[in-house]
């Protein structure tokens, strides 16, 4: 077993593959990852039973069957390595075992997520992968788990290669058998869309969400250029959703909008058992949630701004258009949309909105209401912090 380790450890550094038919588990994350994740809410303060709580309520309050199917332990779920160097689960914190709790799960009809690192600890100091991969993939695997997010603290000290690092954890969960969706938490820092496409099923594109608006907007600005990359089976992911935890209504509405726009991984971070309806309505919204998992599997594109308005479009399967405008400032903005001045050929599509000889039907997703159709043009107003978004819907 040392000499395994020894081994494993070795191929991060030089970047050796210990396999040489490793790869992904292409059929998983075909359209963006959805799902909740301890982390925003509970921090390192979770155990047994929250997770049971949080996988009872959302098999029963509509989460499950809005398409939010993982339930994520991130960091602290951890107790030392055994003398073989096998990871075990706190056993105070989890007293039946993470096996019985993927059980539970999956009689639910949810899957199990779990946390690990990429070095030496994990950011809060539990034990990490590094030198480890093989066998903690094999305890996932034994576990019954069906996601493993890999974070990216304690490498730098062993200069960690993060595309190699990365590739042996997707070889060590391949070598198991079990399809298990790796999500890679790098923070961008190693330009992860140029090279893991075929590695991760998703990967972060910035640091750490904040619970704040600003936050939001920021991790928004850095997705300019990043669309080319991503597409079914490989998202970049700009991070967690913070709906729900504190900003308001508009912003949460925003937020969460923004995501769909740029078919992020939808990975809940707030308390699910206990959510006021604003909430529950904006998350589980299935017709903006739909523009997410849209099969065409392209990202929205920023094609312009005016004032605190920013113009979004994403490209549809079936021929259609999602419309999404931002209002990034404070108070609520009026616009008259003229749709042909807002025309589009997107490259990576290979599609026009085509205004001047196409009419679309908009159909607002927020007050779920039909408004005409893009023949003339729109007056509307954008309450400050939120957005309008709209399906256009071509007409035969």
């Amino acid at each position: 077993m040392k000499h395994l380790l020894e081994i494993a450890a070795l191929s991060v550094l030089l970047c050796l593959p210990l396999r040489t038919e490793a790869q992904k588990f292409e059929e998983l994350g075909k359209t963006p990852a959805m799902g909740w994740n301890s982390w925003n809410k509970y921090a390192c303060d979770i155990n047994e039973d929250l997770i049971k709580n949080v996988i009872d309520a959302m098999s029963t309050n509509g989460l499950r069957d809005a398409g939010y199917v993982y339930v994520n332990l991130d960091d602290c779920w951890h107790d030392q390595r055994d003398s073989l160097g096998f990871i075990h689960a706190d056993p105070v914190k989890f007293k039946s075992g993470i096996k019985s709790l993927s059980d539970y799960a999956h009689l639910k009809n949810m899957k199990l997520g779990i946390y690990t690192c990429a070095g030496t600890k994990t950011c809060a100091g539990r034990p990490g992968s590094l030198g480890h991969e093989y066998q903690d993939a094999l305890q996932y695997a034994k576990w019954g788990i069906d996601y493993v997010k890999e974070d990216w603290c304690y490498t730098h000290d062993d200069h960690v290669s993060a595309k190699c690092a990365y590739m042996v954890m997707r070889d060590a969960i391949y070598s198991t058998g079990r399809p298990m969706y790796l999500s890679l938490c790098e923070w961008g820092s190693n330009k992860p869309w140029e090279w893991a496409k075929d590695v991760g099923h998703s990967w972060r594109t910035t640091g750490d969400i904040e619970n704040s608006f600003k936050s939001v907007l920021d991790i928004i600005d850095l997705q300019d250029s990043l669309r080319k990359y991503a597409g079914p089976g490989h998202w970049n992911d700009p991070d967690m959703l913070e709906v729900g935890n504190g900003m308001s209504e508009n912003e949460d509405r925003a937020h969460f909008s923004m995501w769909c726009m740029l078919a992020a991984p939808l990975i809940l971070g707030n308390d699910v058992c206990h959510m006021c309806k604003a909430t529950a309505d904006i998350i589980m919204n299935k017709e903006v949630i739909a523009l997410d998992q849209d099969t065409l599997g392209i990202e929205g594109l920023k094609i312009g701004k005016e004032g605190n308005l920013e113009f979004w479009f994403k490209p549809l399967a079936n021929g259609d258009w999602a419309f999404c405008i931002l209002n990034r400032g404070m108070d609520a903005a009026k616009y008259t949309i003229d749709w042909k001045k807002l025309d589009l050929n997107d490259d990576l599509s290979k599609r026009s909105t085509d205004f001047d000889k196409s009419v679309y039907a908009i159909r607002n997703l927020w007050t779920k209401k039909n408004e005409g159709t893009t023949k003339k043009e729109k007056e509307v107003v954008v309450p400050g912090h939120d957005v309008l978004v709209y399906r256009l819907i071509m007409k035969k």
